[in-house]
């Protein structure tokens, strides 16, 4: 029952070596036997094979440069040992990687239910463009608030807030944040090329580059500055107030007259960016300025010194600070437009009855278009003289 060894093997021309062609999916040696090891199993028998590219030495490091997260490190515990990550040139790799993966899950969501949905709307090109763009984020949103929840209790960073500044720098990373960091700069990253691929208005391209940038700025500094724990925390505020809001957006492009979940997006948003003031200044003001380790030293991946920590601060303030004012200030031009219609319809002046028409009758009353005498007899027609 066992396949000829043509199967696996190839001879070069010379005779000197021989190298595998493909492996069983069963073969618990992937292929590192050569196949001499392949077991005569059902995969064998059925003749189910992979080729060994995915499996050789030289190919494999290759494709886990760009599927896997690189720089791991075994780090000892009480009990046994765990693999951390850190960060390193190679992620751009990854990174890279992970950007197609993005534009193509991008085009599914596009194909499969944005553009379905939006055909039976019948909306205009303004609100399409918009109704795509808002599409697009809920999912992403959606996913990245459930992913990032989970890292968040399953790490304990919920449960132990001191754990956001405790052990600074956290230069090893495990590898559900890692990979979460790599995806969330792969997903900002391919946001750029959408632009192109998806014709956006080039009035709308400097109002998307903001937010993309504003993005990319604060997830890279968390990840390169060591500040991954923090950064999860403030994602998964900003994350969720943002998946309300578009997700209001997409319920008042089906009704214009459904804003009952704007009203709750505005309610939240100045909470969340009260909570994220908070939160950064607590950790990084008062949480690394206490730690001893106050020392400027990139090998280690430390950067807890006062000019850094000013740094970040005035950043994520700044930034908050900003979305402040556009929402105010686009809450008064709403509110604005909103009284300038209700005046308008104030204004509108009844239209005046005309007065009656006056019409002077004959002397009696009229019967059948008749003109009678007031004793119920007819008058008497005039007699024209002739000339």
């Amino acid at each position: 029952g066992r396949p000829p060894a043509s199967l696996f093997f190839r001879s070069c021309p010379e005779g000197r070596f021989s190298y595998p062609l493909y492996h069983c999916v069963d073969c618990p040696f992937r292929g590192v036997c050569g196949g001499r090891r392949a077991l005569p199993g059902t995969a064998a028998r059925r003749g189910t094979w992979i080729p060994s590219a995915l499996g050789g030495k030289v190919t494999a490091k290759t494709a886990f440069l760009f599927i896997l997260p690189q720089y791991n490190v075994s780090v000892p515990t009480a009990d046994s040992e765990t693999v951390h990550y850190h960060y390193g040139p190679k992620d751009l790799v990854t990174i890279l990687f992970y950007i197609f993966i993005t534009i193509i899950l991008h085009a599914v969501v596009q194909e499969y239910i944005l553009d379905k949905i939006s055909k039976r709307l019948h909306l205009s090109k303004v609100k399409h463009s918009k109704f795509n763009e808002s599409g697009q984020l809920v999912v992403f949103h959606l996913s990245s608030v459930i992913w990032c929840f989970y890292v968040v209790v399953t790490e304990g960073y919920l449960t132990n807030p001191r754990s956001l500044w405790e052990d600074y720098p956290h230069v090893y990373l495990p590898f559900q944040v890692k990979f979460f960091y790599l995806c969330q700069l792969a997903y900002w990253l391919h946001a750029l090329p959408e632009l192109y691929f998806q014709k956006v208005r080039k009035e709308e391209i400097p109002r998307q580059l903001q937010y993309i940038c504003l993005y990319l700025v604060h997830i890279a500094g968390a990840y390169l500055l060591n500040l991954s724990r923090l950064g999860l925390i403030l994602l998964l505020l900003q994350y969720s107030t943002e998946f309300l809001f578009h997700t209001a957006r997409l319920f008042y492009f089906a009704d214009e007259n459904n804003e009952k979940l704007f009203n709750a997006w505005a309610a939240v948003f100045g909470v969340t960016r009260l909570f994220i003031l908070t939160l950064a200044v607590l950790a990084i003001g008062f949480g690394l300025a206490r730690m001893e380790n106050q020392a400027f030293d990139p090998e280690r991946g430390n950067f807890n010194t006062l000019l850094c920590r000013l740094c970040v601060l005035l950043l994520v303030c700044a930034a908050q600070a900003w979305l402040m004012w556009r929402f105010i200030h686009s809450q008064l031009r709403h509110w604005r437009e909103y009284w300038n219609e209700q005046s308008a319809k104030r204004r509108v002046p009844a239209v005046p009855r005309l007065p009656a028409r006056l019409i002077k009758r004959e002397s009696g009353y009229h019967e059948n278009g008749v003109v009678k005498a007031e004793n119920g007899t007819s008058p008497r027609t005039k007699k024209l003289k002739s000339p």
